[in-house]
This record gives C-alpha cells, sequence and structure tokens, in this order.
C-alpha cells in the first residue's frame, strides 16, 4: 500500500520522540479546534443526516436501527459500547503510534503521515458536511441516546463522549466521516501488516468491525458515516507517498539553503589537518630555517654503512677527526 512507503534519497535518522510528540500534539490541538469552529447550521445538519438515513433506507442499509434497539435494551451491551466509544479512540491509536516509534521505526514516519492527512480530510468533511448523528434526531425517528442513558455509569453527560460538563467544548454535528471508524481502520490495518503475533494480528483485523458496530449502536453515526470513514483512510493512504516526496523534496531544500553555511577563516584553519606553516608560500618557507627535532639517539652515533648505532661516544673536538669516526669498513 502507498502509506508504506518510505522517504525516497537517502535514509533518514530515527525521529526523536520529543519532536514527534510536539508535532501530534500541535496537530491534535488544530484538528480540535478546527472541529469546534466547523460548527455549521443546526437545521441544515439535521437535513443531512435524514438524507443519508433515507439513502440508507433506500438501499436497504439501515442497521443502525436494530442495533441501537438492542443496545438500548440489553445493558450488558450498551454499558461497555459506550465505554469504547468513549476511550479506545484516544487509547489505541497513540498507543499504536508509539509501538511503531518503538517497534518499526522505519514505517512509523509513513503511518503517521497517513493518519495527520487522513484527519486533516475528515475536518474538511465535518466543514463542508455537517451532520446530525441518529441521537439527536427527534425522537419520533426512533434513535435513543445510549451515552446519556448510561452516563451515571461513565464519565460522560449527555453530550457525545466529552467529559461531564464539557460537552461545549465539542461538534456534536460532526458525524461524516466517521473518524472513530477511520482511526480504527489506520490501527487495524498496521497491526495487520506489522505484527508479528497472530493473536494481535486479528485484533487489529477486528477492531474496525468493532467500533462499526459501536458508533451505529451507540447512535453517534450512520452507517454511511463509517463507509466514509473509511475511505477518508483510504484516500490518505494515497496521498502519504507524494507527502512524503514533497517534504524530503522541501527538506533536502532547505539544507542545501541554510543548514551548511560558510566556516570563518579561523574556525576553518584550526580545522585543517595542515599545519599553518606548511600552507605558507615556498618564499616564506625557504627564508626560516628549519627546525631541528630531538636528539633521540642518547650521544651515540651511525657510521655510515651501520644498520644500528654503535656505542661509541663523540669525543672529537671541532677541527680534529677522532678514531672512533673512521668508516667501518675501514676498520
Amino acid at each position: 500500500m502507498p502509506y508504506s512507503a518510505s522517504a525516497p534519497q537517502s535514509p533518514r535518522p530515527r525521529p526523536r520522540w520529543w519532536t514527534e510528540l510536539t508535532l501530534l500534539v500541535l496537530v491534535y490541538a488544530a484538528y480540535s479546534l478546527g472541529r469546534l469552529l466547523a460548527r455549521g447550521d443546526v437545521s441544515t445538519a439535521v437535513d443531512h443526516g435524514l438524507a443519508i438515513l433515507r439513502v440508507e433506507k433506500a438501499l436497504l442499509l439501515n442497521a443502525e436501527h436494530p442495533l441501537n434497539r438492542l443496545f438500548t435494551s440489553t445493558p450488558a451491551l450498551g454499558i461497555p459500547a459506550d465505554f469504547a466509544y468513549a476511550s479506545l479512540h484516544y487509547l489505541v491509536t497513540p498507543a499504536v503510534l508509539v509501538w511503531l516509534f518503538r517497534r518499526r521505526p522505519a514505517r512509523y514516519r509513513a503511518a503517521r503521515t497517513w493518519l495527520m492527512l487522513s484527519t486533516v480530510l475528515g475536518l474538511a468533511g465535518f466543514t463542508l458536511l455537517p451532520t446530525c448523528p441518529p441521537r439527536l434526531l427527534a425522537a419520533g425517528y426512533g434513535f435513543v441516546d445510549t451515552m446519556a442513558q448510561y452516563s451515571s455509569y461513565g464519565w460522560w453527560g449527555d453530550e457525545a463522549s466529552a467529559p461531564r460538563g464539557l460537552g461545549g467544548m465539542t461538534n456534536q454535528y460532526a458525524a461524516m466521516p466517521s473518524l472513530h471508524v477511520g482511526w480504527a481502520v489506520w490501527c487495524g490495518v498496521l497491526l495487520w501488516r506489522h505484527a508479528r503475533t497472530p493473536l494481535v494480528r486479528w485484533v487489529g483485523a477486528g477492531y474496525p468491525l468493532l467500533t462499526t458496530v459501536v458508533v451505529m449502536g451507540t447512535a453517534n453515526h450512520y452507517f454511511l458515516d463509517a463507509v466514509a470513514g473509511a475511505a477518508v483512510m483510504g484516500l490518505g493512504a494515497l496521498l502519504t507517498r507524494p507527502a512524503l516526496r514533497a517534504a524530503e523534496r522541501i527538506r533536502i531544500a532547505a539544507r542545501s539553503r541554510f543548514g551548511r553555511s560558510p566556516m570563518p577563516a579561523a574556525v576553518s584553519a584550526a580545522a585543517s589537518p595542515v599545519a599553518p606553516s606548511a600552507a605558507s608560500s615556498p618564499r616564506t618557507s625557504s627564508r626560516t630555517s628549519p627546525r631541528k627535532g630531538p636528539i633521540v639517539s642518547g650521544g651515540c652515533e651511525t657510521s655510515a654503512g651501520e644498520r644500528f648505532p654503535g656505542q661509541r661516544t663523540r669525543t672529537s673536538t671541532p677541527g680534529t677527526t677522532s678514531a672512533d669516526d673512521t668508516p667501518a669498513t675501514a676498520r
């Protein structure tokens, strides 16, 4: 799949956890703010929700009603479903990200880019098509808000999965597409492809299906919302490889322009492997007397033809010749 493509050209080093954490926090904060600001007209959102419901009935895809009746009449199913809706979306997705970062670093950048692109596409859907979820339709349409019905068992109130008293901080009309299902598809694909144990792989395959049943049974999404969530993830996967290539080109261009500045003369001279005296002109070096190296022979001398110095010391005075200076061949 396209999402698995790594960045072209030279391999990238492993990302730093603090930069990744900062990036993800900023992206999620921007997504939450954008989702909050994308609130449309309530009547328009209700019209969109009813239109989706009519299309599903025409196509015989209206599975929300029987699932919602089952969850409403069976607390043993409805309460766990509410907990799953309110928590797994915010726990499983970061857990898979951390697992990829630690265990599959070569796949991390592509997977993270895939998730972020798909989330941005979902935000565009919330903005262009505000949709009333089934639980907020009039009671005559036959849906019951299980989150409100079982709110005494959890931390949420009667305003979606937000903590009690914070319902005003979320956009309840951001039902199309369902990113609960979309993010679950992302987790499922990555676990299926990169987990090593069959149990984890099958859990990953079942997670999107479970999430689809939960969002419909709790009356938070229509079936077509779930389909749109999966489609958004598919489009994000197709855009991942071009996005990685564009990011790599930008990184290389920025590095070539700003990453290598010329070193000061003092720094380059200090870093040069050639000594400054060797780098001077021949005329200057010829005027400079050669430096005498330290005497390491301990006073011993070597006559012509000898491989090793004889154990002799210099005894002659200037202008005289010592007998020890006789060549070894003459002796």
